[in-house]
């Protein structure tokens, strides 16, 4: 057995029950779970490995409940920065149409790389587009490398433009082999032990890109084998009038219609919902992820996350696909969502220790996890830490947490993810980061081209 003592932290935010916060606390780790937590002088005085959090803020790593990892290749691009969100996909699904395999690994390393860096310790991703070579298994081979934990979503698009659905047809999947890789991939990788590194989640892209039909078969093989469901739900006006069109309902109508409503259900987005919307994801269990910074960036809307709230409705954050954001930084995504709700009801809408617990004990009821979100005897040993004596925090040393959330948005100084120390000094210790950006970047530029018609020769991978 392995210990690990986390000491003299200047304020530890626990995020448990009691919504403790410790001044000059700390925490004892047995191997990957938290068994002790409190003052410094009531912990154990030594151990394998002892951190000295003097000087930090520290808190449960942030859980995002949303992502497309691979977009990290399309960020900014001249032609969709000013576009909407169906416009917007209309203009990437062909050059989407390019990734493969390779693309796909190392664009989630890269992302996930930058998501351990803002704080992040857990991570979904949906991944919905499989062109070429690329499956899931490229993304799963990132996550473990970076050291995240992780819960990749297989999604799918069967519904192609030929048949009335928004993306091309040449992206879109075969039923019946969306359903087998998805057995494929439950077999290989699934865990639903405890501090489990890898869950599977089965998730349909949206009403406008698969069938009912394979909307219900998804369904039924998540629950058959206690999965996970998850899909976008309620994002644009767009969406609503495709839906009413279509099947003659709104989106959360269409859901319930499906099965589509439970506590293994999260869909994301849901800025266009009512109050009878949201009565019944509170009265079924059915999460939502909010993506703030992506909803602004799209000019999607304001989801009432408030109204959500106070409903009781489990509500995470998710920074959404790096193409939409643009961005992977949970810290910052904290700071947009306290602010947007701000904008619409009034400066008390979401306070900053709200806004983090909806990126740590919310996003861990989101994902249907007891294990994380908090720091608490039994839990995950997933924690961050933030020095304080940094230029953007002067004049913030009154309230700590709340200067993680009111200041600019830092990177983390420390991370430990089930255990084993991932960021320290500000360092992420398991990638080598230059040789990834440059990579990525290339990646990133073959991608362009292929789109355009043009190819450039092939690089070698990237070392770890």
């Amino acid at each position: 057995m392995t210990t690990t003592l986390l000491q003299n932290a200047t304020l530890l935010v626990t995020m448990d029950d009691g919504r403790r916060r410790i001044a000059g606390g700390g925490l004892y780790v047995e191997d990957n779970v938290i068994r002790q937590v409190g003052p410094t002088a009531e912990l154990p005085p030594a151990a394998d490995l002892v951190i000295d959090a003097a000087g930090m803020v520290v808190l449960p790593g942030l859980v995002n409940c949303h992502h497309h990892l691979y977009q990290s290749l399309t960020r900014a691009l001249p032609g969709v920065q000013d576009a909407e969100l169906f416009d917007w996909l209309q203009a990437l699904y062909p050059i989407w149409a390019g990734l493969t395999g390779e693309a796909v690994y190392v664009s989630a390393r890269a992302a996930l790389s930058e998501l351990v860096l803002s704080g992040c310790t857990t991570s979904a991703d949906h991944l919905y587009i499989y062109p070429n070579d690329s499956q899931i298994d490229d993304e799963i081979r990132a996550a473990r490398e970076v050291g995240i934990r992780f819960h990749p979503n297989r999604g799918s698009m069967s519904l192609g433009k030929s048949q009335g659905g928004l993306p091309p047809d040449a992206v879109v999947e075969d039923e019946s082999e969306i359903m087998a890789d998805c057995e494929r991939a439950y077999e290989k990788y699934h865990d639903p032990a405890p501090y489990s590194m890898c869950r599977l989640v089965i998730a349909p892209c949206s009403p406008f890109s698969v069938t009912p039909e394979l909307m219900r078969a998804s369904v039924t093989f998540a629950r058959e084998r206690g999965l996970v469901l998850h899909t976008h739900v309620a994002e644009t006006l767009d969406e609503e009038e495709f839906c009413l069109r279509e099947f003659g309902v709104r989106p959360v109508e269409l859901m319930r219609q499906l099965g589509w409503v439970g506590p293994d259900v999260w869909w994301t987005h849901c800025v266009y919902v009512n109050e009878q919307d949201i009565a019944l994801m509170a009265e079924t269990g059915t999460g939502v992820s909010h993506c703030p910074t992506s909803n602004m960036r799209l000019g999607s809307g304001i989801a009432p996350i408030r109204a959500m709230i106070d409903a009781g409705v489990k509500v995470g954050l998710g920074v959404d696909g790096s193409a939409s954001n643009d961005s992977s930084h949970m810290l910052a995504e904290a700071r947009n969502a306290m602010l947007l709700q701000r904008v619409k009801l009034g400066a008390s809408a979401l306070s900053a220790e709200e806004s983090l617990w909806l990126g740590t004990r919310g996003g861990a009821a989101v994902l249907g996890r007891d294990d994380i979100g908090a720091l608490a005897p039994g839990m995950a040993a997933d924690f961050i830490g933030v020095r304080l004596n940094r230029i953007d925090f002067a004049g913030a040393q009154a309230d700590p947490l709340a200067a993680l959330v009111f200041c600019t948005p830092p990177r983390v100084d420390l991370s430990v993810i089930n255990g084993r120390v991932v960021v320290e000094d500000g360092r992420l210790l398991t990638v080598d980061l230059p040789t990834t950006i440059a990579y990525h970047n290339q990646l990133a530029a073959e991608l362009l081209q292929r789109a355009r018609g043009t190819s450039t020769s092939s690089s070698p991978g990237v070392p770890a």
